[in-house]
């Protein structure tokens, strides 16, 4: 089993849960609260600790696209060990994260049904031939929140730079087989407000 961190009410009948690394754990408080200044339905946050950010998030091996970190293939068992988690048939669990967690939580959508909805959150929808996967595969639930900083395109790495126009054909893609989607654009480039911005998308889930 992960190391699991939990805020809010264990015994709500909502489950929110975002993958997080060191940095983004300091920034919890704030995003709880702003998720609690948008709806007025219960939850607890169950923030599973990350510590090998590239490796565990990543759904297959791929080259650095920046610095010198490869991306490992973790994803399954970092899923699995989520799912250990989330047993409660009583609960209802949404998963959703930041950046490469955002990638990891509309990946793990196409592996289990336990997950009602999704928030992935200025996601890295430039992974390598994450695109055709998602062509090419059928995701299992209903509800996904999809955003991006407007700034975010415009990012100076060629590879980086595709996030805006991958984002949008999987809004279109996720549309037209009847998925509940939504695009949201944010003010800002990658690192801009990531707490709010990861709140808007799980009070939307909410």
């Amino acid at each position: 089993m992960m190391e699991v961190y939990e805020y809010g009410d264990k015994s709500a009948k909502i489950v929110l849960v975002q993958p997080v690394d060191e940095h983004s754990i300091d920034m919890l408080k704030e995003e709880i609260a702003e998720i609690k200044k948008r709806t007025d339905t219960d939850f607890l946050l169950a923030a599973v600790n990350v510590t090998d950010w590239n490796k565990e998030l990543s759904p297959w091996k791929a080259k650095a696209v920046f610095g010198n970190d490869d991306f490992g293939n973790g994803a399954k068992d970092t899923l699995s060990k989520i799912l250990e988690y989330c047993t409660d048939s009583e609960k209802t669990y949404y998963i959703g994260g930041y950046s490469l967690a955002g990638l990891f939580a509309l990946w793990s959508a196409y592996n289990t049904n336990v997950f009602k909805g999704v928030a992935a959150v200025s996601p890295s929808m430039w992974f390598p031939d994450f695109d055709m996967f998602m062509k090419e595969n059928e995701i299992k639930c209903n509800n996904v929140y999809l955003s991006l900083g407007n700034k975010e395109e415009k990012a100076r790495n060629p590879v980086m730079a595709t996030v805006g126009d991958r984002i949008r054909s999987a809004e279109a893609l996720l549309k037209d087989i009847g998925v509940n989607c939504i695009l949201e654009w944010n003010e800002g480039n990658h690192f801009r407000d990531p707490s709010l911005r990861t709140a808007k998308g799980f009070s939307w889930l909410l």
